[in-house]
């Protein structure tokens, strides 16, 4: 097979993905360095596109980053005013008074936020030192010299949809070389899967935990807002099903972000998390909350829950994970983009000092270091035995015994070290024979909503004419393993509605609508065969968020 020739163009640093990670490591390269060469690709139509986050953010990232961000227009203006947390219950709830939880868990200081449009901020601040930034290239392959990444290939279109080989209107795309390459895809990003095998990051690290989040944004009745009010809830409607819960967080021009989070170790298969969400929004409290408004937007990802234990080794030569690619999600708190902010102000520093120095290639270990004894090892450090509590006792006991670690953990004592986690999420699901089916209420139509109309207000595209992006390993296993053993799930855990079992008995088929994927990865996490395979479409395709 001829390889496939390609303009090369060379750069100091390649940045894949314009999150916070990517975006805060491109700014600093450039404080440093103003004629250091720094590319940053972004597979999203624009910045901001496909990012997605509750999110309550702590700006203490940002102040370490760019100290005067409060003078420079962020779109950061909506402090938080309120604290509360829940209890559900099928009619009622109890709140959990502020008093017993750890400092850690205040959000005093902290700001409700879009992060899709901080990005599209960030991104200007970037560009206004020179950073090149291209939005819809897709980075379809790491291109290596021996056993170092020293680029990635962006920008290929034009493969056959049948055989993924070049077709007429091929377009090869670009090398796009760098001395340094950092990987700030997000959560279970391909390349960074593909660099976690490939150097075995992950020996000797828990397995990665994750939960799939969903959020919508509602505009509601002005004298229901009540603007920089956080809610978190917990319980209902999961109950012992799942691990899970909910943030409300009311921001400006009365508008309200609704999310759910279902941490994806569930065992039932029968279990259908967007269903879980839908039926949330019908409890007293949150239905009497959104009555009279109107649901504005849709969209989901999958959030690294893993914390401490479960960060791999971050650094290969050559190459570094950043921000969600590494797992820096503080789960309790349910925060992470502080540590993402952190850690792309991190790898840029110690990539610097390496060009400085002359080297290029090496690992950073400079980078991992700051990682694990900095601030984001200490803010990781605390937390890090609430999900493994939660995962094996349940919520009561991680309430409890979370709480009593965190409190310890501000001395720096701990109740019980460190807590390793078990299977991975995917092998935790159970077989269906042995799990019953959960029946769902039909949705209404005004709180609640199907799969397909929600994922019309994600605002998803793709080409048609080009080659899937979820590939099967084994395109028997969804019908002959996964549907006998475990109902095939895919049905279910998906967000967007992209699989679908048709037909029966001898006539049933899977089918992809990747046409409706809205790139969370829950697909490649939870598949309990471990068959999808969830790589970049070509081009800008997604969703087009507009202020998630």
């Amino acid at each position: 097979m001829t390889s496939i020739q390609r303009e090369k163009m060379d750069y100091d640093v390649v940045i894949v993905g314009a999150g916070p990670a990517g975006l805060s490591a491109a700014i600093r390269l450039k404080q440093l360095d103003p004629d250091r060469s720094v590319v940053v690709l972004e597979k999203g139509s624009e910045v901001g596109a496909h990012i997605l986050s509750g999110a309550v953010l702590d700006p203490s990232g940002l102040d370490a980053l760019l100290p005067d961000w409060r003078s420079m227009d962020a779109p950061i203006t909506t402090p938080v005013t309120e604290d509360n947390f829940y209890m559900l219950g099928p009619a009622g709830q109890i709140r959990i008074p502020n008093w017993p939880m750890p400092p850690l868990m205040s959000n005093h200081g902290n700001y409700i936020v879009s992060m899709a449009n901080v990005c599209r901020w960030m991104a200007g601040v970037a560009e206004g030192l020179g950073v090149e930034i291209f939005p819809g290239m897709s980075c379809s392959e790491l291109v290596y010299e021996g056993d170092t990444v020293v680029g990635v290939v962006a920008g290929e279109f034009g493969r056959d949809p049948e055989t993924r080989e070049p077709g007429p209107s091929y377009e090869p795309g670009m090398e796009l070389r760098g001395k340094y390459v950092f990987l700030s895809e997000g959560v279970r990003g391909s390349l960074s899967k593909q660099v976690i095998e490939k150097y075995q990051l992950s020996k000797g690290h828990c397995p990665q935990k994750y939960g799939l989040g969903m959020k919508e944004i509602w505009e509601i009745d002005p004298e229901k807002h009540h603007l920089g009010r956080v809610t978190h809830t917990m319980g209902w409607p999961l109950g012992k099903n799942a691990g899970g819960g909910s943030f409300i967080y009311h921001l400006e021009n009365n508008q309200v972000y609704v999310g759910f989070v279902v941490h994806l170790n569930y065992e039932n298969p029968h279990l259908y998390p967007y269903m879980e969400f839908q039926r949330f929004k019908h409890h007293p409290m949150v239905a009497e909350l959104l009555k009279g408004g109107k649901r504005i937007a849709y969209g989901a990802r999958a959030i690294s829950e893993g914390g401490w234990q479960s960060i791999p080794k971050m650094v290969a030569p050559g190459v570094a994970l950043l921000g969600c690619s590494a797992g820096l999600v503080n789960v309790p708190r349910i925060k992470g983009n502080h540590n993402a902010m952190l850690s792309g102000k991190a790898a840029a520093e110690a990539a610097h000092a390496a060009i400085t120095a002359g080297r290029q290639g090496d690992e950073l270990a400079g980078y991992e270091t700051e990682v694990r004894t900095g601030a984001i090892g200490r803010d990781l450090k605390k937390v890090r035995n609430v999900k493994p509590l939660w995962s094996k006792y349940g919520l009561v006991a991680s309430l409890m015994g979370g709480g009593v670690d965190m409190w310890l953990n501000t001395v720096g004592l701990t109740a019980f070290g460190t807590l390793r986690h078990g299977k991975s999420d995917a092998a935790a699901t159970g077989l269906a024979k042995n799990h019953k089916p959960i029946d769902y209420p039909k949705p209404d139509g005004k709180l609640s909503f199907d799969r397909l109309t929600n994922v019309a207000f994600s605002f998803t595209n793709h080409d048609e004419g080009q080659p899937a992006h979820l590939v099967l390993k084994d395109p028997s296993v969804p019908i002959a393993i996964n549907l006998p053993k475990y109902a095939e799930p895919a049905q279910r855990y998906c967000p967007a509605g992209v699989y679908e079992v048709i037909g029966e008995g001898d006539d049933a088929r899977f089918q992809i609508n990747f046409q409706n994927c809205v790139h969370c990865k829950t697909c490649d996490i939870k598949d309990p065969s471990q068959n999808i395979n969830w790589t970049t479409p070509m081009g800008g395709g997604g969703p087009n968020y507009p202020n998630m």
